[in-house]
């Protein structure tokens, strides 16, 4: 089956099928950072409160639950910060923690995203504190697993590592169980440049590691966002016994998973089926299959999140829309114009030599609606 495109014409390949695995990995625990999807009739335009399809966004979460994974939640997959406000957010949260006791114990299958948001006029530390507070409640009370998110409010009024140290040292003190920390880099929101502390990255690793160190039995891994491979293996290296290392870095995610690191991965939205059985691979110490499976997905992956890092959205939401995971290629916010035509038909092209698009025809036949809407 051939497809015209812009930058030319591509023929497509046999397409795979992907067998679900009888469980989750075994050698690491891995998380898929999922999307939301928007009501395609409801007023989604920039600004305005996102109005969402329940029904589609838990169908895809059932989706990922059957390949065997975890799923993070309300996190910047699902548009925080971009669209999607404090009341979705709360709603999807108590959601997803209900679809996910179908499946087995929400707070191992299910960590959503607990932050500030909700509150952009927070000036002091403590109104910060109190504010995280409030979603962690949100989230405890759902009964899923906690992610503390970076916070923008946090970021814009801290003066150095001890305010930061000041603020999660008191909710690590009161939570009543391990949590994850996120480490977002500026990448994914420039807002949150100089996280932790400072702008240098060593010096910004030295403040976490110290909270971490001096909090160790209340974090249960650290989610990181840099996109810089060296420093997640020399972080990983530095944590204390006990604490995971999730990695977020969607552009060399396969050879730190095969090294050691865990995952939380936005990327895995889109590649859930050749993750999952790259996992199992790994589980059988067949390495050669592992790299087989996975390294396909990482052109994929780079073409998704490359700059702006931030609307990676968009390519996420496209291929849930070309699988037919949802019936119309729209986001909250308006953001599903946030990359270009060219950048989409390149995505279509990677996806496919990867093995990811399930239903050519279906496939196909959507990315030509997209080129005629467009004027190709």
């Amino acid at each position: 089956m051939r497809i015209a495109l812009p930058g030319g014409d591509h023929t497509l390949r046999e397409p795979v099928t992907w067998a679900r695995p009888a469980g989750p990995a075994r050698s690491r625990i891995a998380y898929a950072a999922a999307h939301v999807t928007a009501d395609p009739l409801g007023d989604n335009t920039p600004g305005s409160p996102a109005v969402v399809d329940w029904e589609t966004t838990l169908r895809f979460r059932r989706h990922l639950w059957s390949y065997g994974l975890r799923i993070a939640d309300a996190m910047d997959t699902a548009q925080r910060n971009m669209g999607l406000d404090w009341a979705a957010t709360r709603e999807l949260i108590q959601r997803s923690a209900a679809e996910a006791k179908e499946f087995g114990d929400p707070a191992t299958l299910v960590a959503c995203g607990a932050g500030t948001d909700h509150a952009p006029r927070a000036r002091t530390l403590d109104e910060i504190v109190a504010a995280y507070t409030e979603q962690i409640e949100t989230v405890r009370d759902a009964g899923a697993g906690v992610v503390l998110m970076a916070s923008r409010q946090l970021a814009a009024i801290a003066r150095g590592p001890e305010d930061y140290h000041r603020v999660y040292g008191r909710l690590l003190t009161q939570t009543d169980r391990p949590v994850i920390l996120h480490w977002l880099g500026e990448m994914f929101d420039p807002q949150l440049a100089g996280y932790w502390g400072s702008g240098d990255v060593a010096e910004a690793t030295a403040s976490f590691l110290a909270l971490i160190r001096e909090h160790a039995p209340m974090v249960d891994g650290v989610k990181v966002s840099l996109l810089d491979a060296d420093h997640e293996i020399r972080l990983r290296a530095a944590l204390p016994r006990g604490v995971r290392l999730y990695t977020g870095d969607d552009f060399n995610y396969p050879s730190l998973i095969k090294s050691g690191s865990h995952a939380l991965l936005g990327i895995f939205d889109a590649i859930a089926p050749a993750a999952a059985a790259g996992l199992q691979a790994l589980d059988e110490g067949d390495y050669d299959r592992y790299d087989e499976i996975m390294d396909p997905t990482v052109p994929l992956s780079r073409k998704i999140f490359e700059t702006p890092t931030y609307s990676y959205k968009t390519g996420i939401v496209f291929l849930a829309w070309l699988n037919g995971h949802q019936n119309a290629f729209t986001m909250i916010n308006g953001a599903q114009a946030a990359r270009s035509i060219p950048h989409l038909s390149e995505v279509f092209r990677l996806a496919d030599r990867a093995g990811l698009l399930v239903d050519p025809e279906l496939a196909v036949y959507r990315m030509r609606s997209l080129l005629a809407v467009n004027g190709l």
